[in-house]
């Protein structure tokens, strides 16, 4: 499953739409040095932001092999299915999947940004439906952690 990334979209839209206004500035008078900087300033920051916006990679979530993979660029988290009890999702802004271990205790993930020791969950994308993680998560045979505080529910 991979998760998608409104981020990566909407700059790669807004770097074409400055692009964009970059010929209209440069076209509308081509004579005007005023024009000419400000389109050349424009088509500097639309390829900055086009640039960028290739550059952010996806979460990826994969099942096989016994284990579970999250993937996000070079960052690669690997569990052996004995190993994961159940899961839970955060919502928010960016939506985060944390795991379990057998016991029911959050597992810890090393930093994914390098500006933490760790964290209890696995960052996603705000627009991953949680939907679609629930029914990954049980196609994968992982259950959801049940929440609730009294036994037997």
């Amino acid at each position: 499953m991979v998760c998608p990334v409104g981020r990566k979209q909407a700059e790669i839209g807004a770097g074409a739409v400055l692009l964009a206004l970059a010929a209209v500035a440069v076209a509308v008078s081509p004579a005007s040095w005023v024009n000419l900087v400000l389109g050349g300033l424009l088509a500097l920051g639309g390829a900055a932001l086009i640039g960028h916006g290739l550059t952010l990679r996806p979460p990826v979530l994969e099942v096989g092999d016994g284990e579970f993979r999250y993937i996000r660029g070079r960052y690669i988290v690997r569990i052996p299915f004995t190993d994961i009890g159940s899961y839970y999702l955060l919502s928010g802004r960016t939506r985060s999947l944390g795991l379990c271990d057998l016991a029911g205790r959050p597992r810890v993930f090393p930093s994914t940004e390098g500006r933490r020791a760790s964290r209890p969950y696995l960052p996603l994308t705000g627009m991953t439906s949680p939907d679609k993680v629930d029914a990954f998560m049980s196609s994968a045979g992982i259950p959801p952690r049940d929440r609730s505080l009294t036994a037997g529910g």
